[in-house]
């Protein structure tokens, strides 16, 4: 199995015990070494303050799509609050496991991901609520959040065909260098070596010429 490791740690962290880079280097290593695993990539996210552009997983995710590799988190407990990072994981399309959370999948790390943007649209809706009461001298009555709600619901299904086509996309840019490298050819020819180099398709299966040409129709003329 080939792995490609996270690790996020800040400059306020970095030498606290339990949360700092050695020990999640250390947790890693023991994963790795449990499943017989071979690293294929390593990145590491050094963060200060509000900073959630997080370049270093956007990188770590192309690397296990690429490879075909299982992304492995070091720490998904601080990271639990921050709908951003769990949504990027959960959309990602790469098979992925936390250390210290081995149970968290897909399914789990969406509605972790729900529950942290409920939390900070919370905070944002009382506070909001209560400059309005103190302006009105009065409390406002019903749900003011219930047709945000049903716009969302609506959206679902929109949603998950634009995750879709995300992934397609991202899959194809990610391979854009490979297909460069691998010059001008047949469909057949650039199929069999994407397959040789040990490169999967975004199902995980081997290449073929309709494939290749999907792939092919994804990226700029």
């Amino acid at each position: 199995m080939k792995i490609v490791s996270y690790i996020r740690v800040s400059t306020a962290q970095q030498g606290s015990s339990g949360l700092g880079l050695e020990a999640q280097t250390a947790a890693i290593d023991a994963y790795t070494a449990a499943h017989g695993a071979e690293t294929v990539g390593a990145f590491i996210e050094i963060e200060s303050g509000k900073n959630n552009s997080r370049p270093e997983l956007q990188k770590a995710i192309k690397a296990a799509r690429i490879c075909g590799a299982r992304l492995v988190i070091a720490k998904l407990d601080r990271l639990s609050r921050s709908a951003s990072f769990l949504l990027n994981l959960r959309d990602a399309g790469v098979d992925f496991v936390a250390v210290d959370m081995p149970d968290a999948n897909a399914m789990t790390v969406g509605i972790m991901a729900i529950v942290a943007e409920n939390e900070a649209k919370a905070i944002s809706d009382r506070t909001k609520q209560a400059l309005q009461a103190a302006k009105a001298r009065g409390t406002a009555l019903g749900n003011p959040n219930g047709a945000d709600a049903l716009r969302r619901a609506r959206k679902g299904n929109g949603a998950s065909v634009a995750v879709t086509k995300q992934r397609a996309d991202a899959r194809a840019h990610d391979l854009a260098d490979v297909l460069e490298a691998i010059g001008p050819g047949s469909l057949r020819y650039i199929a069999a070596e994407l397959n040789r180099r040990g490169i999967k398709t975004a199902r995980g299966g081997k290449w073929h010429a309709t494939s290749v040409k999907n792939l092919q129709a994804r990226l700029p003329a």
